[in-house]
């Protein structure tokens, strides 16, 4: 039966940075080398509540919970908002799971660290023993920041071993950053205070400090001798270099890892463990990489030339060994090994020195050791290695020599500008990788978008393997797969709920090979948590920051658009039921309106108006008047809904009360006058800019039609040829503009027994086929033509026929008014 691989969780802050990306090479290699699995979580910062209690709704605790054997705590990255009592909460809630904490001792557990106090007294051990200073100025970190405290009071124990006073004008603090490192040595400067080296907490602020050093014209190391903390990246390429205190990050990750794995076995760990500190000597106190001469005294010699190698070799090698800043654990023996070497070469096997050189470099490289130290094993060997004495050509053999020691710093040189060139052009293909996909996901406002981009841009960056996860209720009790890959391609998402302890989808985690993969939160901010991603650890680690923060801001602008959809659908649902509500309304006013009852002597009247779906303001009307005559009209108001219904409604009482008044008026002056009215009313009262047709015709029993107005053309289908005659309207608008009189004439035409005459709207003519195709008016003539001699309820209903059958679904009201005229007698 196979046994399950043991995983470990190491939780911190970040995964950029010096300090961060070397510490989780050590825990990276030291779980290779026991064969365990990785989870490496990282992307929120932990807050205490109250003193001695933790949030446990914090995504770390989704990572320990996750079938995890035991943690590994950073706690010095992520303690800035908890202190020492909130990252003692935070341990003691992942019990009963073995947890270790890095950075920062934390009571009840174990917990590893450099000897903080023994850097800084190192530090000012080497400026006033080695190089006599007496007066010297400190920076330190955050007040409360343990790391901080402890590192300041190795400078005061430093000064107090050697009798020197404390003098509080001489220590300011700053944030472990740049600027506040000038600020800090600002503060210092406007106290008038003399000092001839300054000692920082670390190596950002020292820089700082050398950078308001020259500003105030002071020569760095000739005036002031500086010295940092943590040797970070930066602190080898400053001009000037910069002296100061290297940890062994590295080991620390290792000893964490070895401690919980041995407490996952019931062993005991060590309630607090202490990895020392070297200084790593640079041009910032005038010290340069040391050759190592110095290190150890040359072996005496008779004649005050340096000894064959055989006879010094083993203080020579503890010199290289001090010459040399290697992490614990790595590149056991190479100064053994590099002597044996360059005994092989004295003895006549050329070419041995420079391939073991290489191969101590290419080892190194692999380490994350600096090269250029090694110009400095260089340098001792020239000094202290000469001829064998039985070697007759002395000369030739020292020169040999010389072209050995000028190969070795060529080769040295060569790999080290190599690595450095290796790691900016990494850097910068990973920047090209973030800057390309960061454009798409500023894009991505949908998550099949999102899903999309994942999926191009991933195997890009450098990942095979990806789950995202998004939260699938409210308590983040369970997540639901947004999107997979597996060995570099999308593979489909299963359409299940998983706990979120799970991290992944079931199986994504199990496998039978070792697996390394970084855990990181899909939120925006702090507040908004979206979900969870884990991704293989094979990345550049600047990409998984910035993945992270890009995924947080798709996702929220993702769920922004979604609001917004959301709130465009709501209100176009609230705008349809206004607009319905308003239909309907429209539609009550304009059948209520209609005439019930048709009666003209002379004229066989027949009508219909069919509202649209969105009704709009179609009148017609027929009003009798005394002594046989009468009155027609009908018309058409601008646009839909209530409005155009409340101007229809005008219209018709206007209209009625004008030619009751007077049923012998002149159409045209009717028009007129209730073109006054109407364009007021509409502009003043309902604000609006709506308009109508309108046609009126005043019939007389002898077959005298007199009409004035703008509407379609009146069509009159002659009893006697059975043709179709249109006669346009020559008017204008009503409500477009505030007065009309002047456009606005009289016209007239007969009816002859047996004539049809037939008014109608533009929803007959303008109804349009699926083609796209009018119906028309002389469709429409053709129409009346064929049952010219049918009663005028059947051509009525011919034309509304044909009308719908051209047209299913009219968008717009249809209005027919059709009558025949008989003649008296």
């Amino acid at each position: 039966m196979t046994t399950k691989r043991r995983s470990i969780a190491f939780l911190i802050n970040n995964v950029v940075g010096d300090y961060q990306s070397e510490l989780r090479a050590g825990v990276e290699r030291a779980a290779e080398a026991h064969d365990v699995n990785l989870l490496t979580a990282f992307g929120e910062p932990i807050t205490a509540r109250g003193p001695g209690e933790v949030d446990r709704s914090s995504f770390y605790h989704l990572v320990g919970a996750g079938g995890v054997d035991g943690l590994i705590v950073a706690s010095s990255t992520l303690c800035y908002l908890a202190g020492v009592e909130g990252m003692q909460a935070f341990c003691a809630s992942f019990a009963p799971l073995p947890v270790c904490s890095i950075g920062m001792a934390i009571p009840g557990v174990p917990s590893f660290m450099i000897d903080n106090a023994l850097g800084t007294e190192i530090s000012v051990a080497h400026m006033v023993d080695d190089h006599g200073c007496r007066r010297i100025a400190y920076l330190g970190g955050p007040a409360g920041h343990e790391e901080a405290e402890l590192r300041a009071g190795g400078y005061r124990s430093a000064l107090a071993a050697r009798s020197m006073p404390h003098d509080p004008r001489l220590f300011a603090r700053g944030a472990f950053t740049i600027p506040t490192g000038r600020a800090a040595m600002r503060a210092i400067l406007d106290r008038g205070v003399g000092f001839d080296a300054v000692v920082s907490a670390n190596d950002r602020m020292a820089l700082g400090a050398i950078e308001v050093l020259k500003e105030e014209g002071r020569r760095i190391p000739e005036d002031v001798i500086v010295c940092g903390f943590d040797d970070a990246g930066i602190a080898r390429f400053t001009k000037p270099s910069l002296t100061t205190v290297r940890q062994p990050v590295k080991r620390l990750g290792g000893l964490a890892v070895n401690a919980v794995l041995r407490m996952m076995d019931g062993e005991a760990a060590p309630a607090l463990q202490l990895v020392r500190v070297e200084l790593t000597r640079r041009e910032s106190c005038g010290c340069g990489y040391h050759s190592g001469e110095s290190l150890a005294p040359p072996p005496p010699s008779a004649r005050g030339r340096p000894l064959p190698l055989a006879d010094q070799r083993v203080l020579l090698e503890r010199a290289l060994m001090r010459a040399v800043v290697v992490p614990a654990g790595a590149l056991d023996g190479w100064a053994g090994d590099l002597l044996a070497a360059l005994e092989a070469e004295l003895a006549g096997l050329k070419g041995r020195f420079l391939r073991a050189l290489q191969d101590l470099l290419d080892e190194a490289r692999r380490e994350g050791v600096v090269l250029d130290q090694f110009q400095g094993v260089i340098s001792l060997l020239r000094a202290r290695v000469r001829p064998p004495p039985e070697d007759g050509d002395e000369a030739a053999m020292t020169d040999a020599l010389e072209q050995l020691w000028h190969a070795s710093r060529i080769l040295i040189g060569s790999a080290s500008v190599h690595v450095e060139g290796q790691q900016r052009l990494n850097v910068e293909l990973a920047a090209l990788d973030v800057t390309y996909g960061a454009r798409g996901f500023a894009a991505c406002l949908s998550l099949p978008v999102l899903r999309g981009l994942l999926a191009s841009e991933l195997p890009r960056m450098q990942f095979s393997r990806v789950a995202v996860s998004l939260y699938d209720d409210a308590q983040r009790a369970t997540m639901r797969p947004l999107f997979l890959m597996e060995h570099g391609r999308e593979v489909e998402v299963p359409p299940v709920s998983f706990p979120s302890q799970g991290l992944a989808p079931p199986g994504f985690l199990d496998a039978a090979e070792r697996r390394s993969v970084v855990v990181l939160p899909v939120a925006f901010g702090d507040v908004e948590k979206f979900g969870v991603a884990v991704l293989d650890a094979q990345a550049n680690e600047m990409i998984y920051d910035v993945l992270r923060l890009h995924l947080g801001s798709a996702l929220k602008a993702a769920s922004l658009h979604r609001q917004v959809v959301r709130e465009v659908e709501l209100r176009e649902r609230l705008e349809q039921e206004r607009v319905r509500q308003e239909s309907h309304v429209a539609a009550r006013i304009q059948t209520t309106l209609v005439p019930k009852r048709l009666s003209i002597e002379g004229l066989e009247l027949s009508a219909i108006m069919k509202p649209a779906a969105e009704v709009g303001g179609d009148y017609y009307d027929v009003i009798p008047t005394p002594g046989g005559g009468g009155w027609l009209g009908i018309g058409d108001v601008a646009g839909h809904g209530l409005a155009a219904g409340l101007i229809m409604l005008m219209i018709q009482s206007m209209v009625s009360a004008l030619t009751c008044n007077d049923p012998a008026a002149s159409p045209a002056r009717v028009i007129a006058a209730l073109n006054r009215a109407i364009y007021k009313n509409v502009r003043d009262r309902l604000e609006r800019d709506e308009h109508a047709t309108l046609l009126l015709l005043r019939y007389e029993r002898g077959g005298r039609v007199t009409f004035a107005g703008a509407h379609d053309d009146v069509i009159v289908c002659s009893a006697r040829t059975r043709r179709c005659a249109c006669i346009p309207s020559s008017g204008v608008w009503i409500g477009a503009l505030p007065e009309i009189g002047g456009m606005t004439r009289d016209a007239e035409l007969v009816l002859q027994d047996g004539d049809v005459l037939v008014l109608y709207s533009d929803g007959v003519t303008e109804a349009r086929s699926p083609q796209n195709e009018q119906f028309g008016l002389e469709r429409l003539c053709a129409v009346i033509e064929a049952v010219q001699a049918s009663p005028v309820s059947a051509i009525r209903d011919r034309i509304l026929e044909e009308v719908e059958g051209w047209c299913p679904s009219p968008d717009d009201d249809i209005t027919i008014v059709a009558a025949r005229y008989r003649a008296p007698g």
